[in-house]
């Protein structure tokens, strides 16, 4: 790698805007990767440096460049539930169905983490398909019943997904739905949502 290319990294994941251009002025490579294969945007994504992901997206930066465990800087928003950071990647044009190591788009993570910002942003912003079921048989909203703790965050998240026009019938792989679980967790609040538009 060339030392440019190691700066631009290092600066991506600092969230150092202005040594991001320069390193790119100095002939850094865009879609350089370090040893875990994560480009400089993937880092700048992980570390939720807005900055240095715009000067990356202005440059070209791939959103849907996958590191070692399948995580690309646009499935990692998912996971940190950072809006500012999903917006900046939007004008690189994600692949929205884009899947991590668990066969989940980005909105899945983000229910399950009870990131409802980012769950109202995405839904409102961006055409996802609300009703993606991943490896596990696990769409965002049986993901946020099953592995969410009920609380005020996931109740919300389960509203926002319903009003988007999830499928509150869509069962597991064992064919147990989201109210089904919810009345198991003892997610009562959940469990009348998950009612009302049965």
């Amino acid at each position: 790698m060339n030392p440019h290319s190691r700066a631009l990294l290092d600066a991506a994941a600092l969230g150092d805007a202005d040594a991001v251009r320069a390193a790119l002025a100095d002939g850094a490579q865009t879609e350089a990767r370090d040893a875990h294969r994560r480009t400089p945007l993937l880092l700048a994504a992980l570390n939720d440096r807005v900055e240095a992901a715009l000067a990356l997206v202005a440059a070209g930066a791939d959103p849907d460049a996958k590191d070692d465990r399948e995580d690309s800087p646009w499935l990692v928003t998912g996971v940190t539930g950072s809006v500012a950071m999903m917006r900046a990647l939007l004008p690189a044009r994600p692949d929205l169905k884009l899947t991590n190591r668990f066969g989940g788009i980005s909105l899945i993570p983000a229910a399950e983490r009870g990131h409802v910002d980012y769950v109202r942003a995405l839904l409102r912003e961006t055409d996802i398909d609300v009703d993606h079921v991943n490896r596990l048989g696990w769409t965002a909203l049986l993901e946020a019943v099953i592995l969410g703790d009920g609380g005020r965050a996931h109740q919300e998240i389960v509203e926002l997904l319903v009003t988007a026009g999830a499928a509150p019938g869509l069962a597991d792989a064992d064919g147990v739905t989201a109210l089904e679980h919810a009345e198991r967790r003892g997610f009562t609040e959940i469990a009348g949502l998950l009612r009302a538009v049965r």
